[in-house]
């Protein structure tokens, strides 16, 4: 495997290590699983395609990050407000965005983020090396996560999702953290999914089919080799998960597995990995 190709594949890597971050927040924080990542990831890629073609590649990022901010809060306020159970929530939101993603694009099933004007180039266009945008990017971001968490806000997100009735028992408004929450979630997700589309030069509409299964397999990954449980340890996994994830992804196309399999194999990993603890369990018992 030429130097280029693991290039390719560490660059990948950081750009989805974000959309991982995202789904660590609904999965591990809140212990919720959210189905509107697939959604959501094609919110972030329509959105700043859009912004990118009128000339602010950087405002579409930040546009991006808004918009799935706001699908976030609809998945949230479908479970908190209206009471639908959350996976249920999660594909509500998810299919209602599909129209709404082609609405952004004009209608249109993908963009290509292409001009011959300068100034509608993508980040990515205006560096020598995407890898010295992607470092700072990502590492600001896991930062900055880090310290949200650590904060009295961050630190009742956490508490509803370790303990909704004790949360609710002491006051603290659990809808509304998770609410803050899904936001956060999503509005991340979003923006792996901008910076995948500007990193690729194209917005699909269908692009974040299988997104949440990829950012599971990143975060599971990561845990696998870290093997600790803290916030900082947790993020930090999400990360490193996903670059590996990429790596190894890269690698099984270089000896010849069709890329069609690759979501196959990622959902049976994901599977098989989260089914781990409960089987060990349940063997447990029968052999005392």
């Amino acid at each position: 495997m030429s130097s280029a190709v693991i290039l390719k594949a560490i660059e990948l890597g950081l750009v989805l290590s974000v959309l991982s971050l995202g789904v660590y927040i609904s999965f591990r924080i809140l212990d919720i699983p959210d189905l509107t990542v697939d959604g959501s990831f094609s919110t972030g890629a329509a959105t700043v395609a859009i912004m990118t073609m009128a000339g602010a590649p950087m405002i579409g990022l930040f546009a991006a990050f808004l918009a799935g901010c706001v699908c976030g809060i609809i998945t949230a306020l479908l479970q908190t407000k209206m009471h639908i159970q959350p996976l249920l929530a999660g594909i509500i939101t998810m299919t209602g965005l599909y129209s709404i993603n082609l609405r952004i694009m004009g209608n249109l099933p993908n963009m290509p983020l292409i001009s011959l004007d300068p100034a509608n180039a993508t980040i990515f266009d205006k560096i020598d090396q995407p890898l010295l945008a992607l470092i700072p990017i990502v590492a600001l971001i896991g930062f900055l996560l880090y310290w949200f968490f650590k904060t009295n806000l961050g630190l009742a997100i956490r508490a509803t999702g370790n303990n909704e009735a004790m949360v609710r028992s002491s006051s603290i408004n659990a809808d509304t953290m998770k609410i803050i929450g899904f936001a956060l979630s999503n509005g991340l997700v979003a923006l792996s999914g901008a910076l995948f589309a500007q990193y690729n030069h194209f917005a699909d509409v269908t692009g974040g089919t299988g997104m949440m299964v990829i950012g599971l397999a990143g975060i599971i990954v990561g845990e696998a080799i870290l093997q600790k449980h803290t916030i900082g340890f947790g993020l930090f996994a999400a990360i490193l998960g996903a670059c590996i994830y990429r790596f190894l992804y890269t690698l099984a196309l270089q000896f010849g597995v069709p890329s069609g399999d690759m979501n196959l194999i990622s959902a049976i990993l994901v599977a098989i990995t989260i089914s781990i603890p409960y089987l060990r369990k349940r063997k447990g018992p029968e052999n005392a």
